[in-house]
């Protein structure tokens, strides 16, 4: 079997699982307040950046934070408990394919989920935007480039967070267990993005991606910016670690 097969296999899997509709909900949510206080972010001009630049980067600054990462640990804990709820993990091992390469394409969907999110969040945006648009007799759309150029970086920045997640999720078997994990080692992102080894933690880059763009937009807010090195060597090591510790641990406690 291809792994392009495979790949396509795991998809038909997650047909009728809640996944993307849990996905879907937490996009809408996401955006009710920017719509609620929409009027605040006319008194942000005093920090040299324009509504309509403070209205994104205030809502994906949340999405960044916690609502993605959280999704992303809920998300994982889905994938791997569809194939273990029905067993269906012993029948896929009990095939002569690889656990490897098994893994990879679970992970492969994963990550397809997160890009989708980021969409559904991006047109929850959109609608969000033009709702609070008329309600405030301003424009407060963005040009669609310059939104993808945020999202493109805050979903090429969560990859390696998404590995570490994914791990979690293979190698603990009490999903209560790999949730509770996952989402304590979201909460610390807002203080490591202060400190000069933010590099090493995963889990904070979406957030410090998305703040050193909010200092590029507001003229008057000091933000540190994002340096490549040591970042992005930093960034493939965690990911291929955690990919690799993944790719061993997949189905170990099953073949037990």
């Amino acid at each position: 079997m291809s792994f392009l097969t495979l790949v396509g296999v795991e998809f038909k899997k997650i047909r009728r699982s809640k996944i993307l509709f849990i996905l879907a909900v937490e996009a809408v949510i996401l955006w009710i307040p920017s719509i609620l206080n929409a009027k605040m972010n006319f008194s942000m001009q005093a920090e040299g950046i324009s509504p309509e630049n403070n209205f994104f980067i205030q809502g994906f600054l949340g999405m960044a934070w916690f609502m993605f990462p959280a999704s992303m640990v809920v998300g994982t804990v889905l994938l791997i408990q569809t194939e273990r709820a029905n067993k269906g993990i012993l029948k896929m091992l009990a095939l002569p394919i690889s656990t490897a390469k098994l893994c990879m394409a679970k992970f492969v969907v994963l990550l397809t989920l997160a890009a989708a999110q980021i969409l559904m969040m991006t047109g929850a945006y959109y609608i969000s935007a033009a709702v609070s648009s008329g309600t405030q007799d301003y424009n407060f759309i963005l040009p669609p480039l310059f939104v993808l150029k945020e999202i493109s970086l805050i979903f090429l920045s969560a990859i390696p967070m998404i590995t570490f997640f994914w791990m979690l999720s293979v190698c603990i078997q009490t999903p209560v267990f790999s949730i509770g994990i996952g989402l304590a080692s979201i909460v610390p992102s807002v203080l490591i993005i202060n400190t000069k080894a933010w590099f090493a933690y995963p889990m904070s880059y979406p957030l410090f991606v998305i703040t050193s763009e909010y200092g590029k937009l507001a003229t008057n807010l000091d933000t540190v910016q994002v340096e490549p090195i040591p970042w992005i060597p930093t960034a493939v090591v965690i990911a291929i670690l955690c990919s690799g510790i993944s790719c061993l641990c997949f189905g170990q406690a099953e073949r037990r």
